[in-house]
């Protein structure tokens, strides 16, 4: 479970985080929608231990941050809009380090490895070195490496940003399958991408949380998703893939 309350975070005069409070319920696929600077990388990197808040609290697993960060840390597996890998390391080798980086023990690491390759369909490209892989099975690389250590939460940050159709719906069925097993949160401003994937929705305008709930509750009023999100926001929604956000 993560328990967000009075979350604000200032960069100088710019608020981009602005007394933000919600609950990520376990074994939930969660959307975390809003236009671009809405404030949802920020979000991701902090609830991921890798940014600190100006003020309110965040809770992960009963673990506060950034006090217990370490142990918080460890309950989560995080995939960031341009995953940190590594061009000149096969999959393989990458994984094995991303594995000693999360501490894992050395006895466990190629297990571990093996396990994160066979969820994410990385099998067969293990021996490949990751400057030849196509940008969909690159993302699958990160989303393994979120795997090792096991974590509970796993918090992936637009994972489907400039791939083609057929990746998309790839990546979609994998975050789907990780959610039979894993809390998610999956951060987007892609529409189509939280409702074909996120059971419970929080859409962000402006560093505030301006609704939140299942799509049916969202839609209760008999709008579309699309309408509730352009009144709540004034942004504009998009249906494919776009470009990342700059926050």
């Amino acid at each position: 479970m993560i328990e967000v309350s009075h979350l604000t975070k200032k960069y100088g005069r710019n608020l981009a985080v602005d007394d933000l409070s919600f609950t990520v319920e376990d074994g939930q696929v969660y959307g975390l929608l809003g236009p671009n600077g809405a404030g949802k990388s920020t979000i991701m990197n902090i609830l991921t231990g890798y940014l600190s808040a100006t003020g309110g609290e965040v809770m992960v697993e009963g673990h506060p941050l950034p006090e217990e960060a370490d142990k918080a840390k460890a309950c989560i597996g995080y995939l960031p809009e341009q995953p940190p890998l590594y061009p000149e390391m096969t999959v393989e080798e990458y994984l094995s380090f991303a594995a000693e980086l999360k501490k894992v023990p050395k006895a466990e690491r190629a297990e571990q490895v093996k396990k994160a390759a066979r969820r994410t369909g990385l099998e067969k490209v293990l021996p490949r070195l990751i400057r030849s892989l196509s940008k969909g099975y690159r993302q699958r690389v990160g989303i393994a490496q979120a795997l090792l250590g096991s974590p509970k939460i796993i918090i992936l940050d637009e994972p489907t940003v400039g791939l083609d159709p057929a990746q998309v719906i790839e990546i979609r069925r994998l975050i789907r399958e990780l959610g039979r097993s894993h809390t998610v949160i999956l951060s987007s401003h892609i529409l189509s991408e939280v409702q074909a994937v996120c059971q419970r929705i929080l859409i962000l305008s402006e560093g505030h949380l301006a609704a939140a709930g299942t799509l049916e509750e969202l839609t209760a009023g008999g709008k579309t998703l699309e309408e509730v999100f352009l009144e709540l926001t004034g942004g504009t929604p998009e249906e494919e893939t776009g470009e990342g956000e700059d926050e």
